[in-house]
């Protein structure tokens, strides 16, 4: 991993598979494989799931990377299809910035286009809507109208607020970094451990503001580590960082980092669990979280070698033992997790397939600014 030419070599036929992909995944939307390795379609029944975003933001890494037609046509038809979530409110949520980023932005910053433009700035404006100003932070999950969930909030939304800070510099309203920062603040002091471990779910009382309580969500139980969620705190805090310029997120994305390293180094033998506090003799993986946890890492690289190092320590375990080039499969990545109580614990995931090409484009310069600002900012 330490030779670009070898990242380009993987790109070069990580395109040359998903052409075969892209030609035989027309008019789906993906989120894991099928016993055959072949894709899954999750919007014949739920063009509302969270994950509908990232295999459009695929094929617009690869479009940009190449410039072949084919992965444009899927990435325009799949912005289209998610047309059709704005007009089911109970599922609009948390989660708009996976879905509109890698899609409708995405397309906005490859070459701007008003609708484009009109469906960034909805979702934009309908995760703002989500903020409870008594406690600062964006309600996770909707519920049946009954308000079970009016209180909660998640780790993952980190990775949203990046939708908000596009929609401030687009449209020059602060309001919306405003929202975002003031997630992060909340984030920062309630969901980062001492040592830099992350819950999942946080429970406040939804007048009054007052946290109430964590809970174990997806990882191994209440007070554990879910791999994944520290790496969304990992990758989220280092996004705030750059598009804020704040001392603080720039701290708290390093001290989680800090943490992610010291956990990795325990279990050396293998991939990252899907939670670091699974017993040692549980091999169960989460190679989303590796992937995830590279992209943030390399950003913090960026003057740190340290981060730089563990990157590339992630990223040369995926690419020698979870990459699939199988051109007869659909997948990149395998030994991924949704939750730790999963009945599917060891599958395919498309957003670890997703981060994954977002970091080795990183590495070499190559990347469409999905996630992180226009412009090169420097932490």
């Amino acid at each position: 991993m330490e030779n670009l030419t070898s990242v380009h070599e993987i790109m070069d036929a990580i395109a040359t598979k998903l052409r075969k992909v892209a030609g035989r995944s027309r008019g789906i939307i993906p989120y894991s494989t099928t016993a055959d390795g072949r894709f899954d379609d999750t919007s014949e029944n739920s063009i509302c799931w969270w994950t509908n975003g990232f295999f459009g933001g695929m094929m617009w890494q690869m479009y940009h990377y190449t410039g072949d037609g084919l992965f444009r046509e899927l990435a325009e038809d799949i912005e289209e299809k998610l047309d059709e979530n704005f007009m089911l409110p109970w599922g609009m949520d948390h989660d708009s910035g996976f879905k509109w980023l890698p899609t409708a932005v995405a397309h906005c910053k490859i070459d701007w286009n008003e609708k484009s433009f009109n469906r960034g700035l909805i979702a934009a404006e309908n995760l703002a809507g989500r903020f409870n100003p008594s406690g600062n932070f964006i309600r996770a999950w909707n519920d049946s109208g009954d308000g079970t969930r009016a209180g909660t909030a998640i780790i993952d939304c980190m990775m949203n607020l990046p939708l908000l800070y596009w929609a401030s510099d687009v449209t020059k309203d602060p309001r919306f970094s405003q929202i975002a920062t003031r997630h992060a603040d909340m984030a920062m002091k309630y969901f980062i451990r001492d040592n830099g471990s992350v819950i999942h779910i946080g429970v406040f009382d939804p007048n009054s503001g007052e946290f109430l309580r964590s809970e174990g969500g997806q990882g191994y139980g209440v007070g554990s580590s879910w791999t994944r969620g520290q790496a969304w705190a990992l990758y989220g805090f280092t996004l705030s960082a750059l598009y804020t310029g704040e001392q603080k997120y720039l701290d708290t994305a390093r001290r989680v980092a800090d943490n992610f390293i010291l956990q990795m180094a325990k279990r050396p033998d293998m991939g990252i669990p899907i939670d670091f506090d699974q017993p040692m003799d549980c091999k169960r993986e989460d190679s989303s979280a590796a992937a995830i946890a590279a992209c943030g890492l390399i950003e913090l690289g960026k003057s740190d070698e340290k981060y730089h190092k563990a990157a590339l320590d992630l990223l040369g375990f995926l690419i020698e033992n979870r990459l699939s080039l199988d051109e007869d499969t659909d997948y990149l990545l395998s030994n991924c997790a949704d939750s730790f109580w999963s009945n599917r614990s060891q599958m395919t995931l498309i957003y670890a397939d997703y981060y994954l090409i977002e970091a080795l484009l990183k590495l070499i310069g190559k990347d469409l600014p999905i996630f992180t600002p226009d412009k090169e900012a420097k932490i």
